[in-house]
């Protein structure tokens, strides 16, 4: 593992796929030099929406094809873990996982990917003037609660209204407590709810397009496991240039645009960094 460290420290350094140095930014040497080339990559479902398009932008500079899973990344790493299923990269959220497969030896190294926001989403125009999350302890705003969604969605959720002192009140006020937390925001997304807890990336989604707004939550309240996302390459990577090219690439600041307008904060961004050491996503 610690050779793979410092190959990979040498390859950023050699400049030979220096994705920082230009390399997607119009480098034409570079255009075409995975041709006929294929790479599988997984993550975590809520990615999805700004893997998707830097996918394709990498598939466009490359000639590479990208086979990619977005799927439940307790489900993808517990078949990883158990030697069931096999990829080349891997982009799980809760940094616990990405060590897991690291002191296994089926990780080969991570990166700091990204990390979530958390946040009070209300109907567009905020109808019952919701200013924070203390308001959710207001008698008369109706919420939408999904204690049975599947981690982190529900789970999250609570402990950050039970944090700020408004479960309690929350739950009483609930309108529907679910299993589903994009069928939860339908229902504020029309209007018959006040106010939600949910992950920012929620109302990007095109569905809630112009629908919702969202209210910052004090970090403090905010548990710390599911914030972090990685990205690393998997000991099973067939072509390690192509998968160390894409992963590179998912870090890049072009790629950065698609993870930003997805709800995330890229982990390259400044603030990024400053999450990156308060989180401590250090592949050690």
């Amino acid at each position: 593992m610690e050779k793979d460290r410092l190959n990979r420290r040498a390859f950023l350094k050699t400049g030979s796929l220096a994705l920082g140095a230009g390399l997607f930014t119009g480098a034409a040497a570079f255009a075409g030099s995975f041709t006929n080339s294929a790479l599988q990559a997984w993550s975590c479902g809520g990615l999805a929406e700004a893997f998707q398009p830097a996918n394709h932008a990498f598939e466009q500079k490359t000639g590479a094809a990208i086979a990619y899973t977005g799927a439940f990344a307790g489900a993808l790493g517990k078949s990883l873990l158990s030697g069931t299923s096999q990829t080349e990269v891997f982009a799980p959220r809760v940094l616990e996982l990405a060590r897991k497969l690291r002191a296994q030896g089926k990780m080969r190294w991570f990166e700091p990917l990204c990390f979530t926001r958390y946040v009070v989403a209300t109907p567009k125009g905020n109808p019952a003037g919701i200013e924070g999350i203390a308001d959710l302890a207001r008698d008369d705003v109706r919420t939408v609660l999904s204690p049975d969604a599947s981690p982190p969605g529900g789970k999250a959720s609570l402990i950050i209204m039970e944090k700020a002192g408004v479960i309690e009140k929350a739950r009483k006020n609930a309108v529907q407590l679910g299993d589903c937390v994009q069928t939860a925001m339908t229902v504020l997304a029309d209007g018959k709810a006040d106010a939600a807890v949910i992950e920012q990336r929620i109302s990007r989604l095109p569905c809630f397009a112009g629908r919702l707004e969202v209210l910052p939550i004090p970090e403090k309240f905010i548990p710390p496991a599911p914030v972090p996302f990685t990205i690393g390459m998997m000991k099973w990577a067939k072509n390690p240039d192509l998968a160390e090219a894409f992963i590179e690439y998912i870090l890049s600041e072009k790629s950065q645009r698609f993870f930003e307008a997805a709800g995330f904060i890229h982990a390259r961004s400044s603030e990024g960094r400053r999450l990156t050491r308060k989180y401590g996503v250090i592949d050690a």
